[in-house]
This record gives C-alpha cells, sequence and structure tokens, in this order.
C-alpha cells in the first residue's frame, strides 16, 4: 500500500522517509516547494499519457500505466521530486473528489450483486497476501532486518511478517498501527527502507494490473461476467462548461459533508465509507440532477491519471537499493505469490478477472485506486465495489496483521 507523507505522519515524522531537500538529498530540478512547476508536471504527465494511449504501442499499455511510468521515470531522473506537498494535496483533496464523480449515475440494483462477488475475491487476495508472507520468511532470513528494533531476531521476523500483513489487506493506518504494535517504528531506518520499497512495489504492480485485461492468454483463463455492463445510466448530457463545474460542486460538496459527518460522529477510518454513500444516496434520491452532470465520469478518469502520476512519483528506486536490497526480494516474492494465489484460486472459484484485479488492487494499493483503475478500463460496475472492498481491508488490516504478529510461530 502506498505511503504518502500526510498518512506517515500517523508514526512520526522520525520514522517517515525524509521529503525532498536542496542539501543534497533527493534533489530534482523541480524543487518540492514550487508548487505551481510540480502540479504542471502532474498534469502534463496526465496529458502525454492520453496522447499516447491513442497510439499503436500506448493502446496496448493503457494510459494508466502510461502515467504510472512516466512518473516514476521522472521522479529518479531527478526532474519531479519524489515527496511534495503537491502530492499531499492530490492525496488528500482529489482523491476523494472522485468518488462521486464516478458514482453519479450509479444503479444500486447491480451493487449488492457485484459487491458480493468481489468481496469473495478480496478475501482470496487477503489469503493470497498472509501466504506471500509465508513463501517470503521462509526464503528470506527477515530477522536480520529491523536490528535497531527492540525486539529479539525471532521477533523481528514476526513483526516484519504482521507488518506487510497489514498495509497488504489494509492501508497505511494499518502499517502505522503495526509499526506501533510491534515496535518496529523505533529502527527509522528499517521503517523508511520498508516504505521506499512497498511504495516503488505498489506502483509497479498497479501498472501490472493495469496492462492484465490486455493479455489474451490470461484473460482466456476466466470466465466473462460482463464486466463491462454498466453500472452507471446511459446518458446524452452535453459536456459544457457548467456541467464540468457543477459536477466538481456537487462533488466536493458531498465530500465536505462526509468529512463533516466523521468529524462529528467520530467515524474515524470511516471517511471512504461515508463519501460513497451519500454519493450514492444522490443519484438515488436525485437521478434526475443527476443526469445533468455531464462529462463528471470523464472529469474523473482524468483525474485518476494525475493521481496515478503522483502515486508513482513516490517509487524512489535508488533510496530503496542503498538502505535495505533484502526487502527487494521480500516484497517480490511477497506480490508474487499473492498474485498467483488470488488470480489461481480465482480461476478455480469462476471469478473474472476484472472482479479479481479489482480485489488485489483494494489488497495491495487500498480503496482508491481499486475504483480509480476500474473506472479507466471501463469496468464501471465495479467501482463502488472497489471502494467496499477497500474499506473492508482497511477494518481488517490491523487485526489481521496482529494475528500473524502474535502466532507467527503457529503459521510455520
Amino acid at each position: 500500500m502506498y505511503h504518502p507523507a500526510y498518512l506517515l505522519d500517523v508514526v512520526g515524522s522520525e520514522h517517515a522517509i525524509q521529503p525532498d531537500r536542496a542539501d543534497g538529498s533527493h534533489v530534482s530540478l523541480i524543487t518540492p516547494d514550487n508548487h505551481m512547476a510540480v502540479a504542471a508536471a502532474l498534469f502534463s504527465l496526465a496529458g502525454m499519457a492520453f496522447l499516447l494511449e491513442r497510439t499503436r504501442v500506448g493502446s496496448h499499455l493503457t494510459g494508466a500505466v502510461i502515467a504510472i511510468l512516466g512518473s516514476i521515470a521522472a521522479a529518479n531522473a531527478g526532474i519531479i521530486p519524489h515527496r511534495a506537498p503537491t502530492y499531499d494535496f492530490v492525496f488528500t483533496y482529489v482523491v476523494p473528489v472522485l468518488l462521486p464523480l464516478f458514482l453519479f449515475k450509479a444503479d444500486l440494483r447491480r451493487i449488492l450483486f457485484e459487491a458480493t462477488r468481489t468481496t469473495a475475491a478480496f478475501f482470496l487476495a487477503s489469503m493470497g497476501t498472509v501466504t506471500g508472507v509465508t513463501v517470503a520468511a521462509l526464503a528470506l532470513d527477515l530477522g536480520s532486518l529491523g536490528a535497531a528494533a527492540p525486539l529479539a531476531e525471532a521477533q523481528r521476523e514476526a513483526a516484519i511478517a504482521g507488518l506487510f500483513t497489514s498495509t497488504y489487506i489494509g492501508g497505511s493506518v494499518n502499517y502505522a498501527a503495526l509499526g506501533e504494535i510491534t515496535g518496529l517504528n523505533a529502527d527509522s531506518s528499517f521503517f523508511s527502507a520498508a516504505t521506499a520499497a512497498d511504495n516503488l512495489f505498489s506502483a509497479a504492480y498497479l501498472g501490472l494490473l493495469a496492462l492484465m485485461p490486455g493479455w489474451a492468454w490470461l484473460a482466456r483463463r476466466f470466465p466473462d461476467h460482463d464486466d463491462t455492463t454498466p453500472l452507471v445510466a446511459e446518458h446524452d448530457s452535453p459536456i459544457t462548461a457548467m456541467s464540468l463545474v457543477l459536477s466538481l460542486a456537487v462533488a466536493m460538496s458531498i465530500v465536505a459533508l462526509g468529512d463533516a459527518l466523521v468529524a462529528r460522529l467520530e467515524l474515524a477510518g470511516w471517511r471512504y465509507v461515508l463519501i460513497t454513500a451519500l454519493a450514492l444516496l444522490f443519484a438515488t434520491l436525485a437521478p434526475r440532477q443527476a443526469e445533468k452532470l455531464g462529462g463528471s465520469f470523464e472529469l474523473g478518469v482524468g483525474l485518476s491519471f494525475i493521481f496515478f502520476a503522483a502515486i508513482a512519483a513516490g517509487a524512489d528506486v535508488s533510496a530503496m537499493l542503498e538502505v535495505a536490497p533484502l526487502l527487494i526480494g521480500m516484497v517480490a516474492i511477497l506480490l508474487a505469490v499473492h498474485a498467483v494465489v488470488t488470480f489461481g484460486l480465482g480461476s478455480l472459484f469462476r471469478l473474472s478477472l476484472p472482479e479479481l484485479i479489482t480485489a488485489s488492487n483494494a489488497a495491495v494499493l487500498g480503496a482508491t485506486t481499486a475504483p480509480a483503475l476500474a473506472a479507466t478500463r471501463g469496468w464501471h460496475n465495479l467501482v463502488t465495489p472497489g471502494v467496499l472492498v477497500g474499506v473492508l481491508g482497511y477494518a481488517l488490516g490491523t487485526f489481521l496483521g496482529t494475528v500473524v504478529y502474535r502466532y507467527w510461530g503457529a503459521l510455520l
């Protein structure tokens, strides 16, 4: 699960990866404090992705993958920073607005069915994560990592297993919680390296998931559940300046109301659930008004590309290679086994490829990228289920990570 700066603050700044600075570390052509230039770079990467997607090669990669690869290349070439307040702005304010934009014309009659199947796929993905952690621990000496943490070597292996179980089922909040529970956050070097490895492989895995539907040899192994049947009502509403502004206004209002309810009712961790519920409520109770918001879905897709570029910029290849090469092997093995278990068992249980991709995305990256990728791939009926299973991961991540940590000996 990608860990942006504002979420890593949960574990304390001394445990987070340090931001790009002008003192010689992580120097980039565009500095982090040049907010307009960073924003221009993100929009340029998104625009480039749309343009290249129309080419022969780009049509096979898809715009999402092009945005991810372009951002990773730009960040590691020193053009854009790995960390910047502009990225945090995207994560904090742009991401939640995507959900209403994608759901304004949702058809609730199909959500329950689709969410049920995607939930089954998500449990397979969770099983894949636990299996991947176990295989990685058997193959590698994880006890040698996190040596500065107040743990014995045998405990460190269990703690690292619990930490990565929590983040590849849940998200950053679960990751932070397990860091505190296990004491691994006391080793700031390890915690920073683990975050760098996670960011890089999460971005790479997202790109892989975006490519998988285009592989005919893989698609043939899964049943066709008509996943491209829209969960949204077809409409002919024209896309105008007014419809785009109104779409943003309503989406932002829904997010603001959701945040107010979270604060008022003290429902920390339920932000995306409330935003999704409010968006669906609006679409159900005011379908005529929602029908007039022409271009809302297309606007959401455009903002998704910016979101993907912001995620990928955090993938610092050099930092990960320098600090803890062993983590590369661990995360690579974990995700490889996760994918084999998820898609292998998913095929046996007759789940479709889009359902499994959405569930795996929700487990590894979370409730934000899952609906965004589903929308950009045209799987409109998996947008809401992607949010729901992602939130389910947040609910289960800390619990399952703690179980793995406490009972690690019984698993091996």
